[in-house]
């Protein structure tokens, strides 16, 4: 189970619809990603990296990707979770 930290919390919004990408990588890291499109029409994305009890390892979010499809968004988006979790520093 993930526990989820205040980014997540704060980037959160039910009444929005979203499209998400989850994985868990060899180690057993889990990434999530999460894109939207804001009410004034901004393509969002949330990442999430997670050890395998569940502790956030990094959480982050942009509220504006200009000129980026949430397709092209959440491409992105698992691109940069996969490189927080492979960092050998995290």
């Amino acid at each position: 189970m993930r526990i989820r930290g205040d980014v997540f919390w704060a980037w959160a919004d039910p009444a929005l619809p979203h499209r998400g990408h989850d994985e868990t990588l060899n180690d057993g890291t889990a990434i999530e990603v999460q894109t939207r499109l804001s009410r004034t029409g901004a393509t969002q994305v949330f990442i999430g990296v997670y050890a395998v009890s569940g502790m956030p390892l990094h959480e982050e979010a942009f509220d504006a990707m200009p000129g980026e499809s949430m397709t092209r968004a959440l491409a992105w988006g698992v691109g940069r979770a996969k490189s927080f979790a492979t960092e050998p520093n995290r």
